[in-house]
């Protein structure tokens, strides 16, 4: 009898809709996964529904999104893969490090607890946020112009725009409170496991000129997995920014996502 395929749960982050992944998914499809992708909590079916009614979006944190995850993981027969982009690649780290994935890749994932280096350019892109504190509560949209400098700088500015229009939809902006807070905060919705010796693998990938999430922040990331016995490695994409999941040259990242979970039996 042959093995049903190995569900793949893909993440997406803030500012972005689910359905970006979409020509992730149909690549897995074809290399004999199962993937799904389910938007956050609140997220509208599409983009034009998301945009037209962010109220759903606004006020949901870390532990939320978690929460959500948790519940479709614990709907599937197996433990499944895990790709996560940016505060995705974080929601990854967290589900992993609570033994409900069989492994996961976490693509510019936001800091999490512990991690201490915080380029100009991260508070700069973090900034329409952060510039006033009831955003905590709201759903905040980017600017064409904010969106080109926290994801679209590393690619022709055309392609930002057919970006920002095709995909781009607002975001809560309580998870980045949450993860601004997170090393003074003991019990830290940003607090991965990150010492848990019978999780499965785990890749990080940095784009080489992110500005959101700088390579300088997921090298640390990796440094707090230190003393975890697990798998654990790093892959850096010289001259990509944090659109590298949607851009023109997604299917780079996209093919050594596979490579890499085929040299570890996944």
């Amino acid at each position: 009898m042959t093995a049903p395929p190995t569900p793949v749960v893909f993440i997406h982050g803030l500012w972005l809709h689910a359905t970006s992944w979409t020509p992730w998914t149909e690549l897995f499809t074809a290399a004999g996964y199962a993937p799904v992708a389910p938007g956050w909590p609140g997220d509208g079916e599409t983009v034009e529904i998301s945009r037209k009614d962010p109220g759903p979006i606004a006020g949901h944190g870390i532990d939320d999104v978690v929460a959500h995850y948790t519940r479709i993981i614990g709907a599937m027969d197996v433990k499944p893969l895990l790709i996560g982009h940016s505060f995705g690649g974080m929601i990854a780290q967290r589900l992993l490090g609570l033994d409900l994935a069989a492994a996961a890749i976490a693509i510019d994932a936001a800091q999490i607890k512990g991690v201490l280096p915080l380029p100009l350019s991260a508070l700069r892109s973090t900034l329409p946020v952060f510039r006033n504190p009831a955003n905590r509560r709201r759903a905040v949209s980017l600017t064409f112009d904010q969106f080109t400098y926290a994801f679209g700088n590393a690619i022709p500015a055309r392609e930002a725009a057919e970006l920002y229009e095709r995909w781009t939809i607002p975001a809560p902006g309580k998870p980045l409170f949450e993860a601004a807070a997170a090393n003074f905060s003991p019990r830290s919705p940003a607090k991965v496991d990150t010492g848990n010796d019978a999780r499965g693998p785990l890749l990080l990938i940095a784009g080489g000129m992110d500005h959101t999430v700088p390579v300088a922040v997921t090298k640390a990331t990796l440094k707090q997995y230190r003393h975890s016995t697990a798998i654990t490695e790093l892959q850096v994409f010289p001259g990509r920014g944090h659109s590298l999941t949607v851009d023109h040259g997604w299917r780079e990242v996209a093919d050594a996502c596979l490579t890499w979970l085929a040299r570890n039996g996944l």
